[in-house]
């Protein structure tokens, strides 16, 4: 599913215009974005949360040369599933 059938989605299951789903979408990730930029964690209740975490600088090796190249130091964001998410995952299989 891409970023316009998730705005049909949403406009359909809340009864809203596309253009409104469109801005509640995009105020959502905005607000997300925001808050995991500052640091903070964003809890979901049932769906999953969001959080930030330091990865340290690294070896690693090109694959196509086996040259060692430095990977530098980053904050990467992690997802994890709530548990109401992961059961109506495994109840599709």
């Amino acid at each position: 599913m891409n970023k316009a059938e998730l705005i049909d989605a949403i406009a359909a299951s809340a009864k809203l215009t596309k253009a409104d789903a469109g801005r509640a979408l995009d105020a959502t990730i905005d607000a997300i974005s925001k808050a995991l930029k500052k640091g903070d964690r964003i809890g979901l209740v049932g769906f999953g949360s969001f959080s930030v975490s330091k990865r340290s600088a690294r070896t690693g090796r090109n694959p196509q040369t086996g040259k060692e190249i430095k990977i530098p130091a980053k904050k990467v964001v992690k997802f994890k599933a709530g548990a109401e998410l992961a059961n109506a995952v495994n109840k599709g299989k």
